[in-house]
């Protein structure tokens, strides 16, 4: 029984990664391996609205009031769509995008210019997130054109024995193998080095 109440705590103890260097990619580590479990970080709906807040997504008109009940059902649905179409695509297979675009579809989103210095022009998108599809539509378009832009072969997932977590190599020798090193790659350094005693 003390395991099982410790294994909750450690579940409970868990804080949302964002180590991918691609927000569809962090999304996907929102399901993580610990220990010989899976947990998943979205319990509750307000665990997605948590997410997307911290994720810098916005959420402002909505996150005021309670979140929809349907938006943790529609982020599970949406995050295991993407998981297998970056699997297919890793794999060099095809994938059914069928789900992601109904996503796409019913996003609210326009881009506006903003000239906010005399040198200074941007675009940024403007959102109306009056549902549950416009809150994840930014994780939808992150998804989307990671499918269709990436460099696949730099689209990864962590080579720790037990780890589920994907990233995209951004490093300038393209060389990165763990999640990160404090985490997976510390871990296995360890792992090595007491092999290596023992031999």
């Amino acid at each position: 029984m003390a395991a099982k109440s410790s294994r909750s705590k450690q579940s409970a103890d868990l804080r949302p990664q964002f180590l991918a260097g691609d927000l569809a990619l962090d999304f996907l580590n929102t399901r993580m391996q610990v220990g010989a479990d899976v947990v998943d970080l979205f319990q509750t709906s307000r665990d997605v609205m948590a997410w997307l807040e911290r994720a810098g997504c916005p959420t402002s008109e909505i996150s005021a009031g309670t979140p929809p009940p349907s938006l943790l059902g529609h982020a599970r649905a949406l995050r295991e769509n993407i998981r297998s179409l970056v699997e297919k695509r890793k794999a060099g297979r095809r994938g059914d995008p069928a789900l992601l675009n109904e996503f796409l579809k019913r996003a609210k989103s326009y881009p506006r210019l903003v000239w906010k210095k005399p040198r200074y022009l941007a675009v940024e998108r403007i959102r109306t997130l009056d549902s549950t599809d416009a809150l994840l539509s930014p994780i939808a378009e992150a998804a989307a054109a990671l499918l269709a832009t990436a460099d696949f072969s730099l689209v990864k997932r962590c080579e720790g024995k037990a780890c589920v977590l994907w990233f995209c190599d951004r490093t300038r020798s393209h060389r990165r193998r763990w999640c990160s090193t404090k985490l997976c790659g510390n871990r296995e350094k360890v792992a090595a080095y007491r092999k290596r005693l023992r031999s």
